[in-house]
């Protein structure tokens, strides 16, 4: 899909070296997918404390099936 968008010259250049990316697209999809991923992981957090732990549960012996 073409897109065009106005970047920040700047901004763009310094992903571009830091990444070792030769070209402008590459550096977009990889900020754009370091961006999905870790909104993806920020939802991980909204399920900490929301799960009962079982007591019970071993997790030792739970290694040890095979």
């Amino acid at each position: 899909m073409a897109t065009n968008i106005e970047l920040n010259e700047a901004l763009l250049k310094k992903a571009m070296r830091l990444g070792r990316m030769k070209t402008k697209k590459e550096a977009v999809n990889q900020a754009l997918a370091e961006y999905v991923q870790r909104r993806e992981q920020l939802k991980i957090l909204d399920f900490f404390g929301t799960v009962d732990q079982d007591p019970d549960y071993d997790y030792k012996k739970q290694r040890k099936i095979k």
